[in-house]
């Protein structure tokens, strides 16, 4: 597969507790390459990655994968209504940025800079 296939198995098999970006996972593949633990090819202007016989004998004696560890414990039904909560805060603030007076905007930001600021403060238990 091919590095953005090998971004998006990933987050699919850590139940999108991990999401590689592509500035960490194409490096990693060129040293893997250097290493000789992988091979590539291009096809269709991409270029496609597969392990070599080392690199098969590395990963069966390597640790567990580390999407598996991502995952555990998360409480997924949390995390959905967390992400939730934040694109439409992301959203709401896009949309008066976009629309809204220079007023508006001051005010917007405002709401932001506070929210993050009380965030902060629940962790140091404090009101």
């Amino acid at each position: 597969m091919h590095g953005y296939e090998m971004i998006q198995e990933i987050a699919e098999r850590s139940g999108g507790a991990w999401k590689p970006s592509p500035g960490s996972v194409y490096p990693t593949l060129q040293l893997l390459e250097d290493e000789g633990l992988i091979a590539s090819e291009s096809e269709g202007g991409k270029k496609l990655f597969s392990l070599t016989e080392p690199g098969r004998s590395a990963a069966d004696e390597g640790p567990d994968a580390p999407w598996e560890e991502a995952g555990r414990g998360v409480d997924w039904d949390s995390l959905n209504e967390i992400r939730q909560a934040g694109f439409g805060l992301m959203e709401a603030f896009g949309q008066v940025w976009k629309t809204g007076s220079k007023e508006q905007r001051e005010k917007a930001l405002t709401v932001i800079n506070e929210a993050r600021k009380k965030l902060y403060l629940i962790l140091a238990d404090e009101d």
